[in-house]
Protein backbone atom coordinates (compact mmCIF):
# COMPACT_ATOMS: atom_id res chain seq x y z
CA UNK A 1 0.00 0.00 0.00
CA UNK A 2 1.51 3.44 -1.14
CA UNK A 3 1.60 6.26 1.58
CA UNK A 4 -0.86 7.89 -0.50
CA UNK A 5 -3.51 5.45 -0.22
CA UNK A 6 -2.71 5.13 3.60
CA UNK A 7 -3.04 9.20 3.73
CA UNK A 8 -6.95 8.25 1.91
CA UNK A 9 -7.93 5.70 4.23
CA UNK A 10 -6.41 7.97 7.10
CA UNK A 11 -8.83 10.46 6.22
CA UNK A 12 -12.26 8.02 5.69
CA UNK A 13 -11.48 7.04 8.95
CA UNK A 14 -11.34 10.64 10.78
CA UNK A 15 -14.84 12.54 11.09
CA UNK A 16 -15.51 15.68 8.89
CA UNK A 17 -14.89 18.78 9.97
CA UNK A 18 -17.91 20.58 11.90
CA UNK A 19 -19.06 23.65 10.12
CA UNK A 20 -21.49 26.23 10.93
CA UNK A 21 -25.19 26.30 8.60
CA UNK A 22 -27.84 27.60 8.29
CA UNK A 23 -29.95 25.13 10.29
CA UNK A 24 -33.40 26.38 12.22
CA UNK A 25 -34.77 26.23 15.43
CA UNK A 26 -37.62 23.44 15.37
CA UNK A 27 -41.02 24.81 15.31
CA UNK A 28 -42.12 22.95 18.83
CA UNK A 29 -38.79 24.58 20.37
CA UNK A 30 -40.77 28.17 19.12
CA UNK A 31 -43.87 26.97 19.98
CA UNK A 32 -42.90 26.43 23.91
CA UNK A 33 -40.88 29.09 23.98
CA UNK A 34 -43.96 31.27 22.90
CA UNK A 35 -46.55 30.09 24.97
CA UNK A 36 -43.93 30.57 28.57
CA UNK A 37 -43.31 33.94 27.49
CA UNK A 38 -47.03 34.89 26.87
CA UNK A 39 -48.00 33.12 30.12
CA UNK A 40 -45.67 34.86 32.10
CA UNK A 41 -46.69 37.99 30.75
CA UNK A 42 -50.52 37.28 31.49
CA UNK A 43 -49.57 36.28 34.72
CA UNK A 44 -47.74 39.67 35.82
CA UNK A 45 -50.86 41.46 33.92
CA UNK A 46 -53.28 39.45 36.51
CA UNK A 47 -51.09 39.65 39.81
CA UNK A 48 -49.95 42.73 39.16
CA UNK A 49 -53.11 44.18 41.80
CA UNK A 50 -51.79 41.87 44.47
CA UNK A 51 -47.97 43.40 44.47
CA UNK A 52 -47.23 45.21 47.37
CA UNK A 53 -46.99 49.10 48.20
CA UNK A 54 -43.10 50.13 46.92
CA UNK A 55 -41.20 52.21 49.10
CA UNK A 56 -41.97 55.89 49.20
CA UNK A 57 -45.15 54.38 49.58
CA UNK A 58 -46.22 54.79 53.17
CA UNK A 59 -48.28 51.39 53.02
CA UNK A 60 -47.00 48.21 54.47
CA UNK A 61 -47.91 44.70 53.41
CA UNK A 62 -50.20 44.24 56.14
CA UNK A 63 -52.28 47.41 54.33
CA UNK A 64 -53.18 44.41 51.79
CA UNK A 65 -53.98 41.66 54.42
CA UNK A 66 -56.75 44.01 56.42
CA UNK A 67 -59.65 43.27 53.60
CA UNK A 68 -58.86 39.56 54.15
CA UNK A 69 -58.61 39.46 57.75
CA UNK A 70 -62.04 40.99 58.46
CA UNK A 71 -60.75 45.01 58.18
CA UNK A 72 -59.22 44.19 61.71
CA UNK A 73 -55.07 44.91 61.61
CA UNK A 74 -53.10 42.41 63.39
CA UNK A 75 -50.60 43.95 65.99
CA UNK A 76 -48.67 40.76 66.11
CA UNK A 77 -47.54 40.93 62.66
CA UNK A 78 -46.65 44.70 63.10
CA UNK A 79 -44.70 44.27 65.91
CA UNK A 80 -42.68 41.24 64.18
CA UNK A 81 -42.69 43.31 61.15
CA UNK A 82 -41.13 46.78 63.13
CA UNK A 83 -40.49 46.36 66.51
CA UNK A 84 -39.20 42.92 66.90
CA UNK A 85 -35.34 43.29 66.08
CA UNK A 86 -35.03 45.54 69.13
CA UNK A 87 -37.86 44.76 71.38
CA UNK A 88 -37.24 40.57 70.84
CA UNK A 89 -39.85 38.79 70.40
CA UNK A 90 -40.53 38.08 74.16
CA UNK A 91 -40.44 41.90 74.60
CA UNK A 92 -37.61 41.70 77.22
CA UNK A 93 -35.63 43.78 74.83
CA UNK A 94 -31.88 43.54 74.88
CA UNK A 95 -30.29 44.28 78.54
CA UNK A 96 -28.20 47.64 78.22
CA UNK A 97 -28.96 48.40 74.62
CA UNK A 98 -32.78 48.16 73.82
CA UNK A 99 -35.60 48.45 76.87
CA UNK A 100 -37.74 45.84 77.84
CA UNK A 101 -41.53 46.33 77.12
CA UNK A 102 -42.98 43.72 79.82
CA UNK A 103 -43.73 45.73 82.71
CA UNK A 104 -42.81 49.04 81.42
CA UNK A 105 -44.29 52.26 82.89
CA UNK A 106 -44.33 53.61 79.62
CA UNK A 107 -46.17 50.64 78.35
CA UNK A 108 -48.56 50.68 80.72
CA UNK A 109 -49.27 53.67 82.11
CA UNK A 110 -51.01 56.42 80.09
CA UNK A 111 -52.04 54.92 76.69
CA UNK A 112 -51.89 58.33 75.08
CA UNK A 113 -47.75 58.14 75.61
CA UNK A 114 -47.35 54.77 74.75
CA UNK A 115 -49.09 56.27 71.40
CA UNK A 116 -46.70 59.15 71.61
CA UNK A 117 -43.57 57.16 72.15
CA UNK A 118 -44.81 54.84 68.74
CA UNK A 119 -45.70 58.21 66.40
CA UNK A 120 -42.84 60.16 67.18
CA UNK A 121 -40.03 58.04 68.25
CA UNK A 122 -36.96 58.74 71.42
CA UNK A 123 -33.50 59.49 71.70
CA UNK A 124 -31.40 60.34 74.44
CA UNK A 125 -31.85 58.99 77.86
CA UNK A 126 -34.69 56.96 78.88
CA UNK A 127 -35.07 55.05 82.36
CA UNK A 128 -37.02 52.02 82.19
CA UNK A 129 -37.80 50.27 85.82
CA UNK A 130 -34.74 51.99 87.03
CA UNK A 131 -31.92 51.10 84.33
CA UNK A 132 -31.27 53.91 81.97
CA UNK A 133 -30.84 53.19 78.49
CA UNK A 134 -29.43 55.66 76.01
CA UNK A 135 -30.29 55.19 72.40
CA UNK A 136 -32.63 55.67 69.39
CA UNK A 137 -36.25 54.32 68.53
CA UNK A 138 -37.18 55.55 65.05
CA UNK A 139 -40.45 57.41 64.53
CA UNK A 140 -43.33 55.39 62.71
CA UNK A 141 -46.18 58.58 62.19
CA UNK A 142 -45.19 58.32 58.40
CA UNK A 143 -45.21 54.80 58.06
CA UNK A 144 -48.14 53.66 60.10
CA UNK A 145 -51.32 54.53 59.99
CA UNK A 146 -53.94 55.29 62.61
CA UNK A 147 -55.49 51.95 62.38
CA UNK A 148 -52.18 50.49 62.35
CA UNK A 149 -50.47 52.37 65.40
CA UNK A 150 -53.38 51.48 67.64
CA UNK A 151 -52.91 47.36 66.81
CA UNK A 152 -49.41 47.60 67.76
CA UNK A 153 -49.86 49.32 70.55
CA UNK A 154 -52.45 47.60 71.44
CA UNK A 155 -50.65 44.05 71.04
CA UNK A 156 -47.57 45.66 73.02
CA UNK A 157 -50.18 46.68 76.16
CA UNK A 158 -51.94 43.04 76.21
CA UNK A 159 -48.84 41.34 75.37
CA UNK A 160 -45.76 39.97 77.65
CA UNK A 161 -47.53 39.68 80.71
CA UNK A 162 -48.83 43.33 80.17
CA UNK A 163 -52.61 43.64 81.28
CA UNK A 164 -53.24 47.41 79.97
CA UNK A 165 -56.16 48.95 77.95
CA UNK A 166 -56.15 48.83 74.54
CA UNK A 167 -55.92 51.56 72.42
CA UNK A 168 -58.42 52.51 68.82
CA UNK A 169 -57.41 54.29 65.52
CA UNK A 170 -59.53 57.42 66.92
CA UNK A 171 -57.20 57.90 70.06
CA UNK A 172 -54.19 57.39 67.55
CA UNK A 173 -55.66 60.28 65.42
CA UNK A 174 -56.57 62.64 68.16
CA UNK A 175 -52.76 62.15 69.75
CA UNK A 176 -51.84 62.50 66.28
CA UNK A 177 -53.07 65.84 65.66
CA UNK A 178 -52.62 66.90 68.53
CA UNK A 179 -48.89 66.65 68.13
CA UNK A 180 -48.72 67.41 64.09
CA UNK A 181 -45.64 69.96 64.24
CA UNK A 182 -43.56 68.06 66.92
CA UNK A 183 -41.26 66.94 63.72
CA UNK A 184 -38.77 65.53 66.20
CA UNK A 185 -38.09 62.08 68.57
CA UNK A 186 -39.10 63.15 72.23
CA UNK A 187 -35.94 63.45 74.44
CA UNK A 188 -36.11 60.52 76.55
CA UNK A 189 -36.33 60.90 80.16
CA UNK A 190 -36.93 65.29 79.66
CA UNK A 191 -39.58 65.13 77.53
CA UNK A 192 -41.49 62.08 78.42
CA UNK A 193 -41.59 62.92 82.07
CA UNK A 194 -43.82 65.56 81.56
CA UNK A 195 -46.23 63.68 79.88
CA UNK A 196 -46.77 61.40 82.00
Amino acid sequence: MSDKSKKIDAQRREMPEPYEGNRPVPWVVILIVSGLFIWAISYLAINYQNVPAQYGDNRIAADFHVAAAGGKVDGGQLYTAHCVACHQATGKGLPGVFPPLTASEWVTGKPELTVQIVLHGITGELTVEGTKYNGTMPTFKDKLSDAEIAAVVSHVRTSFGNSADTVDADMVKAEREKTASHDAPWNGDAELDAMK
